[in-house]
């Protein structure tokens, strides 16, 4: 069964200021949805200049934000978490992409919302000892999980995915890859890698590959997801697979450096992994390389999304564009001269 977005359901989108999240909102206004974005206090506003959108403070972890942000509000899309790859103390990152999940499903289902996309990730799929690319049906285990993000999200969509069964919780999952593209403004472990690359800060590369999408096709498959996506189903949202060398080469292209061409094997780069996490506990800044990072990087981390293809409607663009439209952002936002 199929639903329509119409003009004035009033929408919440949660991490509506961040860089999926705002996309999100950006798709929904186009469509004429009255929409309400929920916030943290500390989260900046950029990317709801010039859009007719609601904002509202609040955080995951204090139901009683959420109550007040749900407040007459039909439809949900849960796009918040806590996406780092390193904290002083991995416990934010499950508090916030569990607790607070749970917590905004029982507040949605106590408010009566009639329809939910949850926003989960690829992490909670399982790539170790992939031979193709993985679809929705590589479930991972929590305990199989490398490092607290990707263990936070398999948790939390174990818990979305028993409320739906138990609770009749009306939500459709999706699984989003890599986004790329503009408005990254935190920027985003990848959006680091982009900039880090732009700069000719990126000399060598570890054998490993990632599927990349650009933020923009992803936040239409949100849409598409709610529209014609079945309850307790979950999509992957991705785009096309490729090596780390691949992107790497691409974003020197178009930022005129050379390509870098060293590949380095992953034993010698664990002193450094660990090194790098010892000062930014030091420093507060998230490392750009971790024990986890490496660890994650043995495997291909490559997806199909051709449930979504076939069932939504979903198309991507060329990764390409999405490397380009990141860094065209990223320059005009200063962060690249």
């Amino acid at each position: 069964m199929s639903v329509s977005l119409r003009p004035g359901d009033l929408t919440l989108v949660t991490g509506g200021s961040g860089f999926l999240g705002s996309a999100v909102v950006r798709a929904l206004v186009e469509r004429g949805v009255r929409v309400r974005a929920l916030v943290r206090p500390t989260s900046p506003r950029d990317n709801f200049a010039g859009l007719d959108c609601e904002v509202v403070v609040g955080d995951l972890t204090d139901r009683e934000s959420l109550k007040a942000a749900l407040k007459d509000a039909r439809y949900l899309f849960h796009v918040a978490a806590d996406y780092r790859l390193w904290a002083r103390d991995p416990s934010e990152i499950v508090r916030a992409n569990v607790e607070g999940t749970v917590n905004l499903k029982r507040e949605a289902l106590a408010a009566g919302v009639e329809r939910i996309v949850y926003t989960s990730s690829v992490a909670a799929l399982r790539v170790a000892g992939a031979t193709v690319p993985v679809d929705e049906t590589a479930a991972l285990s929590p305990h199989e999980a490398i490092g607290a993000y990707k263990r936070s999200k398999t948790m939390a969509e174990r818990a979305v995915e028993e409320m739906i069964l138990r609770d009749g919780l009306p939500a459709i999952i999706v699984n989003p890859t890599t986004p790329i593209g503009p408005r990254d403004i935190r920027p985003t472990p990848t959006g680091r890698i982009l900039l880090d690359a732009a700069r000719g800060r990126i000399p060598a590369f570890v054998d490993t590959g990632l599927n990349f999408a650009h933020v923009d096709d992803v936040a239409a498959g949100h849409l598409l997801a709610f529209e014609r996506g079945r309850i307790g189903e979950r999509y992957i949202l991705g785009g096309e697979n490729l090596t780390l060398q691949q992107l790497l080469a691409t974003i020197a292209g178009l930022a005129g450096r050379k390509a870098p061409r060293i590949r380095l094997p992953r034993a010698p780069l664990l002193p450094l992994a660990f090194a790098a996490e010892v000062a930014a506990r030091v420093t507060g800044k998230e490392p750009l390389l971790t024990r986890d990072g490496l660890r994650m990087s043995k495997h291909h981390m490559f997806f199909t999304s051709a449930k979504a293809e076939r069932e939504l409607g979903y198309r991507s663009r060329p990764y390409q564009e999405g490397v380009a439209d990141a860094l065209a952002w990223f320059r005009t936002a200063g962060y690249l001269t």
